[in-house]
């Protein structure tokens, strides 16, 4: 990739090797596109000549096989579909996830925690890279907040289906006299901003703290101030890292957090600006939260903006979460 870079502007292409990062980014892109496109175009008209063949001369041992691979191209086909709703610009890219609990202490926290491994697994299960960016310890059980940074092809623009607020209905395992709790937790997901999109973060606006981090006890415990807490003073956003020894390396992942946050504050401002003109043409109405996942008396998960309900609110825990991510993206991925 450097000789390629190297070769191309010595060639006059273009003046400095960011250039040709940029542009060979933007040539990936698209080839991610369309080399699927024509792989499986070439897998179907595969299929329709042995449909042909199986036709003229069945053979059961062949036509197994040919329905299994039927079966395959079709859900590859349906893939495809899907990520043709992801045409935002920022929608390929990668995602941090930012949970916090609601009010209700530990039962909130544990919550908070639920969520926090649900998409864990959910990346998990999609082969991309979870970090853990940060993380406050609750009380007595559970996160009063936590950030995760997903890395994988449209993480953002999967993911940003899950932002809002999320409500738990169980028989709470912290109360003495097993009483059915409510519990919200909100989940926030922001693109992660590259070297290319330009946020302005003044030194002057920044206001950072240093403490020690938190641990587990015993050894663990951090005996130096690495902990970082960056406040910016003209939004007020707050953000905080603390997962490195090395103060250096959380102040870089902070300032990273806080460019994202920024970036997606300025995307919402759009966004409502845009909302207000369209508002004559269409109603906009949000509730107060995008699911529900009910544990007793009976278990179900429940979407409240597409209506997809699953009863195996287990399954859905466990990081199965695509099937809440599609039909959000197919209800409302077209129109943005």
């Amino acid at each position: 990739m450097q000789e390629l870079e190297a070769r191309m502007a010595d060639a006059g292409f273009w003046d400095d090797a960011e250039s040709a990062r940029a542009i060979i980014a933007d040539a990936n892109t698209l080839k991610a596109w369309s080399d699927p496109w024509v792989t499986l175009a070439g897998r179907t008209n595969e299929l329709s000549e042995l449909a042909d063949l199986l036709e003229a001369d069945p053979d059961q041992a062949l036509f197994e096989e040919w329905t299994r691979e039927l079966e395959a191209v079709g859900r590859e086909i349906e893939d495809l579909e899907l990520r043709n709703m992801l045409q935002g610009p920022d929608d390929s890219r990668d995602a941090l996830v930012t949970i916090h609990p609601g009010a209700g202490g530990t039962e909130s926290q544990d919550w908070a925690e639920m969520l926090l491994r649900t998409y864990g697994r959910w990346a998990e299960k999609h082969g991309f890279e979870a970090e853990l960016l940060d993380r406050l310890e609750g009380e007595e059980a559970g996160i009063k907040s936590a950030t995760l940074e997903v890395r994988g092809p449209f993480a953002y623009g999967y993911l940003k289906a899950e932002r809002g607020v999320h409500r738990l209905v169980r028989i709470s395992p912290f109360d003495s006299q097993a009483r059915r709790h409510t519990s919200f937790a909100s989940v926030f997901v922001y693109p992660v901003v590259d070297d290319t999109i330009e946020v302005e973060v003044r030194e002057e606006d920044i206001e950072m703290d240093v403490y020690r981090a938190s641990g587990a006890g015993g050894q663990h415990v951090n005996k130096t101030s690495s902990a970082v807490r960056l406040r910016h003073i003209p939004s007020g956003i707050v953000v905080a890292c603390q997962q490195e020894r090395s103060q250096h390396k959380n102040r870089a992942t902070a300032m990273k957090m806080l460019k994202a946050a920024l970036y997606q504050r300025a995307l919402e401002e759009q966004e409502r600006k845009k909302a207000k003109l369209e508002s004559t043409k269409t109603d906009i109405g949000w509730g107060s939260q995008i699911r529900s996942y009910v544990f007793q008396p009976y278990t179900m998960v429940n979407d409240h903006r597409t209506d997809l309900k699953i009863p195996d609110v287990q399954k859905v825990m466990n990081g199965d979460l695509d099937p809440f991510i599609h039909a959000y993206l197919r209800e409302f991925g077209a129109q943005q």
